[in-house]
Protein backbone atom coordinates (compact mmCIF):
# COMPACT_ATOMS: atom_id res chain seq x y z
CA UNK A 1 0.00 0.00 0.00
CA UNK A 2 0.90 3.64 -0.09
CA UNK A 3 2.42 5.50 2.82
CA UNK A 4 0.22 7.96 4.66
CA UNK A 5 1.67 11.29 5.90
CA UNK A 6 2.74 9.85 9.25
CA UNK A 7 4.43 6.90 7.52
CA UNK A 8 6.36 9.29 5.27
CA UNK A 9 7.40 11.53 8.16
CA UNK A 10 8.37 8.62 10.42
CA UNK A 11 10.37 6.83 7.73
CA UNK A 12 12.35 9.93 6.86
CA UNK A 13 12.86 10.74 10.57
CA UNK A 14 14.16 7.23 11.26
CA UNK A 15 16.76 7.39 8.51
CA UNK A 16 17.82 10.94 9.43
CA UNK A 17 18.20 10.27 13.15
CA UNK A 18 20.11 7.06 12.46
CA UNK A 19 22.40 8.97 10.10
CA UNK A 20 21.73 6.57 7.26
CA UNK A 21 22.60 7.93 3.83
CA UNK A 22 19.65 7.17 1.57
CA UNK A 23 20.14 9.19 -1.63
CA UNK A 24 17.12 7.68 -3.39
CA UNK A 25 14.81 7.49 -0.38
CA UNK A 26 14.74 11.16 0.62
CA UNK A 27 13.87 12.52 -2.85
CA UNK A 28 11.12 9.87 -3.15
CA UNK A 29 9.71 10.87 0.25
CA UNK A 30 9.89 14.55 -0.71
CA UNK A 31 7.92 13.91 -3.90
CA UNK A 32 5.31 11.78 -2.11
CA UNK A 33 4.99 14.31 0.70
CA UNK A 34 4.45 17.18 -1.71
CA UNK A 35 1.61 15.26 -3.34
CA UNK A 36 -0.06 14.64 0.05
CA UNK A 37 0.93 17.80 1.91
CA UNK A 38 -2.70 18.81 2.42
CA UNK A 39 -3.20 15.63 4.47
CA UNK A 40 -0.29 16.38 6.83
CA UNK A 41 -1.12 17.43 10.37
CA UNK A 42 1.10 19.93 12.24
CA UNK A 43 3.27 17.17 13.70
CA UNK A 44 3.84 15.63 10.25
CA UNK A 45 4.71 19.05 8.81
CA UNK A 46 7.13 19.93 11.59
CA UNK A 47 8.76 16.50 11.72
CA UNK A 48 9.21 16.34 7.96
CA UNK A 49 10.82 19.78 7.85
CA UNK A 50 13.06 18.90 10.81
CA UNK A 51 14.06 15.61 9.23
CA UNK A 52 15.11 17.05 5.89
CA UNK A 53 17.06 19.84 7.59
CA UNK A 54 18.74 17.40 10.01
CA UNK A 55 19.72 15.11 7.14
CA UNK A 56 20.98 18.06 5.08
CA UNK A 57 18.72 17.17 2.17
CA UNK A 58 18.14 19.94 -0.35
CA UNK A 59 14.40 19.91 -0.98
CA UNK A 60 13.21 23.45 -1.77
CA UNK A 61 9.92 22.28 -3.28
CA UNK A 62 9.10 20.31 -0.15
CA UNK A 63 9.95 23.23 2.13
CA UNK A 64 7.79 25.54 0.01
CA UNK A 65 4.91 23.07 0.26
CA UNK A 66 5.36 22.76 4.03
CA UNK A 67 5.37 26.55 4.43
CA UNK A 68 2.22 26.91 2.36
CA UNK A 69 0.42 24.11 4.21
CA UNK A 70 1.53 25.25 7.66
CA UNK A 71 0.52 28.91 7.50
CA UNK A 72 -3.26 28.52 7.68
CA UNK A 73 -2.91 25.86 10.39
CA UNK A 74 -0.54 27.59 12.81
CA UNK A 75 -3.27 27.79 15.44
CA UNK A 76 -3.08 23.98 15.64
CA UNK A 77 0.70 23.88 16.25
CA UNK A 78 2.16 23.35 19.70
CA UNK A 79 5.38 24.91 20.97
CA UNK A 80 7.54 21.94 19.94
CA UNK A 81 6.12 22.02 16.42
CA UNK A 82 6.78 25.77 16.13
CA UNK A 83 10.35 25.39 17.39
CA UNK A 84 11.10 22.42 15.13
CA UNK A 85 9.62 24.13 12.09
CA UNK A 86 11.52 27.41 12.39
CA UNK A 87 14.73 25.58 13.31
CA UNK A 88 14.36 23.36 10.24
CA UNK A 89 13.78 26.22 7.82
CA UNK A 90 16.71 28.18 9.23
CA UNK A 91 19.03 25.15 9.29
CA UNK A 92 18.10 24.32 5.69
CA UNK A 93 18.69 27.93 4.64
CA UNK A 94 15.18 28.24 3.26
CA UNK A 95 13.82 31.78 3.02
CA UNK A 96 10.28 31.65 4.35
CA UNK A 97 9.68 35.20 5.53
CA UNK A 98 5.87 34.99 5.37
CA UNK A 99 5.88 31.77 7.39
CA UNK A 100 8.26 33.25 9.98
CA UNK A 101 6.15 36.41 10.24
CA UNK A 102 3.01 34.32 10.73
CA UNK A 103 4.71 32.14 13.35
CA UNK A 104 5.98 35.23 15.19
CA UNK A 105 2.46 36.66 15.25
CA UNK A 106 0.93 33.36 16.39
CA UNK A 107 3.45 32.63 19.12
CA UNK A 108 3.60 36.08 20.71
CA UNK A 109 0.61 35.31 22.92
CA UNK A 110 1.79 31.74 23.53
CA UNK A 111 5.34 32.40 24.68
CA UNK A 112 4.73 30.82 28.10
CA UNK A 113 4.05 27.46 26.41
CA UNK A 114 7.67 27.21 25.26
CA UNK A 115 10.41 25.39 27.18
CA UNK A 116 13.82 27.00 27.55
CA UNK A 117 15.18 24.78 24.76
CA UNK A 118 12.28 25.67 22.47
CA UNK A 119 12.90 29.38 23.16
CA UNK A 120 16.59 28.93 22.34
CA UNK A 121 15.91 27.03 19.11
CA UNK A 122 13.29 29.55 18.02
CA UNK A 123 15.50 32.54 18.82
CA UNK A 124 18.40 30.96 16.90
CA UNK A 125 16.16 30.38 13.88
CA UNK A 126 14.95 33.96 13.78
Amino acid sequence: GEFNPQDLANTAWSFATAGIDAPRLFPAIARAAQLRIGQFNPQNLANTAWTFAKAGIDAPGLFDAIATAAQPRLGEFNSQQFANTVWAFAKAGVDALRLFDAIAAETTSRVLEFSAQQHANTAWAF
